[in-house]
């Protein structure tokens, strides 16, 4: 087909166009690489200027105009600031439109809790077990229809063998007494307990809250390191008193433990145990530092520290550095608060540390009246990751290495244990008392009772409920009267459902249970009960040579005079 002529002139004005500027080709395409970028970066900022200026005029004659012109003011001001700050590079080249960004990133853990996340999913807690925490804190149905929704089949896999003949279930509440004979002042603790939160951690509601729960379901409250705060007290709730490497509430002015405080305050008739915490699950072997910033008058007063300094938490205790000294510091604090049980608390890391505790037992014939073995799991409220994700070991392996030390020395009869570490359902205080632990405490189970929804803002003082937070704005929305009541049920209902998984095991009380009761599948898809997946000592094994070459070894390098190796 012929060529219109006039194509032909307008080719040929094109080509004389082009031979007569050569380079305008090359230029237009930088244009379009330049502004392609820029419309996509700067749309919204360029399109917010644009509006200011044409809205200018008519906001000027019709107040109708006012909000539009005023948004638009308010994104080209913005955009504005993004272009000139140096902090974000996003923001320098995504003005306006890089904050979206920023926004989806803040709601990241709600999107992946409400919309992305299965029932199961288990990091920190799964949606099951903090539904089944909030149910049971509200007296509403803990019940769950159509079987189960884990791999029955998959490795890791636990379960409990039920009985035949399953005994009733126990009407009285389960405890154990706490006291050595060294003990003139022994304490009945419920298998269930507050574990460790301070006043700081939590806001004064969630303290009031977790106090007065404490009272009325009769099972005692770890203070926490923070100190004996007037809101602990306010209520009579037993408390547990924790005396930490900061010493914090009694202490002198220059940091240093503090005999007389401590005497008055360990022989309150509210404390009922002395606790000394030797480390922390989530961060073991790590001091902290609460920032001056955050210290208020009230916190100052309950820590017994300086208003508006910083406050040092130490990673290790300056009252004594060796096993020895450890238990003439506990006999020292048993006599001054009048013979209560005072024992300590600590993630179990070089295996030959523990075992020197117990030369130093032996030798010196002191005992502690108990031994809290926390996990790695365990929460804080703000941490270095390496120390969450990576030091200490896990509860499982930390509670039965302590309950075999003891054994193996043939002292595990003058030594209560408690199990701290992402628990929260009865099955998990059975598994834990299987391998040992004479009671459980749980610390993220009861904030769920006051209402956590797991946001994950316990370090940043914006805790959306009101419960790990300082801001008094926030903390109003938790109402102590209501909350304690759920705190109270939580325990009451979970150690019901204790009471009907034991009597299905055929058992009358929790004590009885045994590593062979708890059975696992393997990775290799067997099946073996604890008893059988873990060693366990002999009463006396390690002091007559024990069969693990691994535990010889920790025993011979183990010395009663320092934590160092022999």
């Amino acid at each position: 087909m012929p060529i219109n002529p006039l194509a032909w002139r307008i080719i040929a004005s094109q080509r004389r166009f082009v031979e007569r500027f050569p380079s305008l080709p090359e230029t237009i395409t930088s244009m379009r690489y330049l502004l392609l970028p820029f419309t996509a970066r700067y749309m919204a900022y360029a399109g917010a200027i644009i509006a200011a200026i044409a809205l200018l005029p008519l906001s000027l004659t019709d107040p109708v105009y006012w909000l539009p012109f005023g948004s638009a003011v308010i994104l080209a001001s913005l955009g504005t600031r993004d272009l000139l700050q140096t902090r974000h590079s996003l923001l320098r080249n995504y003005p306006i439109v890089g904050h979206i960004r920023f926004l989806l990133e803040g709601i990241r853990p709600e999107i992946r809790q409400y919309f992305a996340e299965s029932d199961i999913d288990t990091q920190p807690f799964s949606r099951s077990e903090r539904t089944l925490a909030f149910e049971r804190s509200k007296k509403t149905s803990d019940k769950f229809p159509f079987g189960t929704e884990l791999d029955v089949n998959a490795p890791s896999f636990e379960w409990i063998n039920h009985s035949i003949a399953p005994k009733p279930v126990a009407a009285e509440p389960f405890r154990t007494t706490v006291g050595g004979p060294g003990c003139l002042q022994p304490y009945s603790i419920s298998v269930l307990n507050i574990s460790a939160m301070s006043f700081g951690a939590l806001s004064a509601n969630a303290i009031l809250a977790l106090n007065l729960g404490a009272r009325r379901g009769g099972f005692a409250h770890d203070a926490g390191e923070g100190g004996f705060s007037r809101y602990h007290r306010e209520h009579g709730g037993d408390i547990i008193l924790q005396v930490a490497s900061g010493y914090f509430g009694c202490r002198t002015p220059d940091g240093r433990f503090s005999i007389e405080r401590f005497a008055e305050l360990a022989n309150e008739p509210q404390i009922k145990m002395i606790e000394i915490k030797l480390s922390q699950g989530a961060k073991p072997g790590h001091g902290g530092v609460l920032p001056a910033s955050k210290v208020s008058a009230e916190i100052a007063l309950a820590r017994g520290i300086a208003l508006g300094r910083d406050c040092i938490s130490p990673a290790r205790h300056s009252e004594f550095s060796s096993p020895r000294g450890l238990l003439e510091y506990i006999e020292r604090l048993r006599q001054l608060a009048r013979g209560k049980p005072v024992g300590f608390k600590l993630c179990v890391g070089h295996p030959w540390e523990f075992l020197s505790i117990c030369k130093a037992m032996l030798e010196t014939g002191l005992y502690p009246d108990f031994i809290v073995v926390d996990g790695a799991e365990g929460g804080t409220g703000a941490g270095p990751l390496e120390f969450i994700d990576h030091v200490g070991m896990p509860l499982r392996d930390g509670l039965m290495f302590v309950h075999n030390a003891l054994v193996g020395v043939n002292l595990r009869q003058h030594v209560k244990l408690g199990a701290s570490g992402k628990i929260i359902t009865a099955f998990d205080m059975a598994r834990a008392m299987a391998l040992g632990a004479d009671w459980c405490n749980s610390a993220r189970g009861f904030m769920f009772a006051l209402g956590c929804i797991q946001s994950l803002r316990c370090h940043t003082d914006q805790c959306p409920v009101g419960v790990a937070t300082q801001d008094p704005i926030r903390q109003r929305a938790l109402v102590v009267s209501e909350k304690a009541s759920r705190v109270e049920s939580f325990h009451r209902e979970t150690i019901l459902a204790l009471a009907e998984l034991i009597a299905a095991a055929g058992l009358e009380h929790p004590a009885k249970l045994t590593p062979g009761h708890i059975l696992k599948r393997t990775a290799l898809g067997q099946v073996e009960t604890f008893e059988q997946a873990y060693d366990f000592l002999e009463p006396g094994e390690l002091l007559s040579g024990a069969k693990s070459p691994i535990l010889r070894d920790a025993w011979s390098k183990a010395r009663s005079d320092a934590f160092s190796l022999a």
